[in-house]
């Protein structure tokens, strides 16, 4: 896998925003990372799209190279730092790409950019009414009836939060392996080299409360999604949108890709992978890649 160098940029806020460049012709494309990841993960994208596009490929707050002085409360916090960062680089128009809850943060960004988004790509992301948690029973099963609604309750989640935090403090490489194998890389896993270094880039996450919390709280719908009210942000997006989806994801089953797709209705265009997770980009790369050409194009 090829490297590439890390770049930073400081914000208004006072927020450093690490980030990654590649290609020098063609379209500018941001390619925005998913949660326990980084732009490390993008890296085999990048080389196979430098030749036709401009990327830009950061890390968001309190994930691998960028700061994380403030917490977040949102995923519109997220994007806002990256806002900051594309102001910087004097970008007019791009296309945005969001993995996961990649996808929340650059739907936040094209609500708020407007005309200046070309394309929205969205790859196995969350929903347009967010991801809810639940509360766990004696036995650790969700409790259906029952969401988390806070920060205070999702810190001490028995099974989404408390191992993660504790392989990140522990160092965990084995845990983390073992938890991707199961739900994101439970089809193909990357080679032993690449994957060591998505860990390294894993291990550098601080916010994992934050990001789950902004995914509790995301709904851009005009509905309540049991936590939050719509705030209905999804009207404001004209780019045309293109959900990308693995059926076989395990992290975000493609029931809400039908459910966004329903949403949108004529503005989105819904695309799925048959053979694909919620690592498409490791299931099937030149499947991805071809895919995204086109849809940029």
């Amino acid at each position: 896998m090829k490297q590439y160098p890390v770049h930073y940029h400081t914000c208004v806020n006072g927020e450093t925003i690490a980030y990654r460049m590649a290609g020098q012709q063609g379209p500018t494309v941001v390619l925005v990372h998913g949660n326990m990841s980084s732009s490390v993960h993008w890296q085999t994208t990048m080389e196979q799209l430098e030749n036709d596009f401009k990327l830009i490929v950061p890390d968001i707050r309190g994930f691998g190279d960028s700061s994380y002085n403030s917490e977040l409360n949102s995923l519109y916090d997220f994007g806002s730092d990256l806002l900051d960062l594309l102001a910087s680089l004097k970008v007019e128009t791009c296309s945005l790409v969001g993995w996961s809850t990649g996808g929340g943060v650059v739907l936040e960004m094209a609500a708020e950019l407007k005309e200046k988004v070309k394309k929205v790509i969205l790859l196995d992301s969350v929903g347009l009414t967010g991801y809810p948690m639940y509360k766990k029973d004696a036995s650790y099963q969700p409790i259906l009836t029952e969401l988390l609604k806070t920060k205070e309750e999702i810190a001490v989640d028995p099974v989404q939060v408390l191992p993660i935090v504790a392989a990140y403090a522990n160092k965990d490489k084995n845990l983390l392996k073992m938890i991707w194998n199961a739900v994101i890389y439970n089809m193909n896993q990357p080679n032993e080299e690449d994957y060591d270094l998505y860990l390294d880039a894993m291990l550098k996450q601080r916010n994992i409360v934050d990001v789950d919390y902004g995914l509790v709280v995301f709904n851009m719908t005009h509905d309540h999604n049991g936590v939050v009210a719509g705030s209905g942000r999804m009207d404001l997006i004209t780019a045309d949108i293109v959900i990308l989806h693995g059926e076989k994801d395990l992290v975000v089953p493609v029931l809400y890709a039908h459910d966004m797709k329903k949403r949108f209705g004529d503005k989105a265009e819904l695309v799925l992978f048959e053979n694909a997770g919620h690592s498409v980009i490791t299931d099937d790369l030149n499947l991805f890649v071809s895919t995204l050409k086109e849809k940029l194009a």
